[in-house]
């Protein structure tokens, strides 16, 4: 079971993270490739994966398991990846044997990690260009191409949850995020396995929905010592339309309108839609201002910037657009 003490400084410092995190999703791709329980809307993403996952990734598998306990120093929640690749390596120096050992009781060494994991272990560097070499090969396998449909759905689920937030508070919020999540006073609990229990200690909670995982929601760390909650996002991967396919949104907005519109889940400048959609600022500014006069929409200013974000009305139209 996971179990989550919360003090009262706990539950006023909770906040969603900015973006998705490319080798948290990655790790979860994994992990959840390998389960047996995996919904049938998984079914056709299962089979693309045992066809497109390079032979030079497949070492990724005997550190990652199906139920998600990770060796943390793989999944670190940078949102760049070159930044993320440092970050595995500067962990790997501090690699705690124990966590190589957790990882090899599930492959077929029963337990002992011999081979390319003791290697890892002992810092060779034959190893650990293994590593890097197996995680950008795999990220550019089954992250890359579907990074955009990953941040949609990563920014459809936090405008939801944010929404939920505002209007049913923050246990809520926390139940809603597995069907097995409850409260027991100021505990949060999950059933299922591995067990894990933990206070936060006053440093607060970060949210990530993640677009691969459908299992019990899982607990990292950041830098700074604080928590993050990893859960399965409303929208996984497999029912995220691709960017730009036809819709009714579309026919209802406009293509270019309607990518607005999504962009906007989360707050974005005019700057960034820009760039993000590959049009003009002038066009940006002409969607926005449509968009925002019909209550879809709004804008503030932020210093020098100029920032949008979808209304309650809009995330509404988005879900009921497709």
């Amino acid at each position: 079971m996971l179990r989550v003490h919360f003090s009262a400084e706990d539950l006023l410092d909770i906040r969603f993270a900015a973006e998705p995190m490319p080798l948290v999703e990655l790790c979860l791709a994994l992990a959840a490739w390998q389960r047996t329980d995996r919904p049938g809307v998984f079914a056709r993403w299962r089979r693309q994966v045992a066809r497109e996952l390079p032979a030079d990734a497949r070492p990724l598998l005997e550190l990652l398991r199906p139920d998600g306990d990770n060796p943390g120093f793989v999944e670190p929640p940078v949102r760049d990846l070159d930044a993320a690749l440092d970050a595995v390596r500067e962990g790997g120096r501090r690699l705690p044997y124990e966590d190589l050992v957790r990882a090899a009781s599930r492959s077929r060494n029963g337990g002992d990690p011999g081979g390319w994991l003791r290697a890892l272990w002992e810092q060779d560097r034959e190893a650990w260009a293994l590593l890097e070499r197996s995680l950008r090969s795999a990220h550019a396998a089954l992250i890359a191409p579907r990074w955009c449909e990953i941040r949609q759905s990563f920014r459809a689920d936090v405008a939801w949850r944010t929404r939920m937030l505002a209007g049913h508070g923050i246990k809520a919020t926390l139940a809603g995020t597995h069907p097995d999540a409850r409260w027991s006073g100021t505990t949060f609990e999950v059933p299922g396995p591995p067990h894990f229990e933990t206070g936060l200690g006053g440093h607060g909670l970060t949210l990530i929905p993640s677009a691969f995982w459908t299992g019990r929601p899982l607990l990292g760390r950041l830098p700074d010592g604080s928590h993050l909650l990893i859960y399965p996002a409303l929208t996984p991967l497999p029912l995220v339309a691709p960017a730009g396919a036809d819709g009714s949104l579309d026919a209802l907005l406009g293509r270019t309108r309607a990518a607005v519109l999504q962009q906007l889940t989360d707050r974005r400048t005019t700057t960034e839609l820009a760039r993000d959609l590959g049009i003009s600022l002038p066009s940006v500014s002409e969607h926005t201002r449509t968009l925002r006069a019909a209550g879809l929409i709004t804008t503030e200013r932020e210093g020098k910037a100029v920032l949008h974000a979808a209304t309650g009305l809009g995330v509404d139209l988005l879900r009921s657009g497709g």
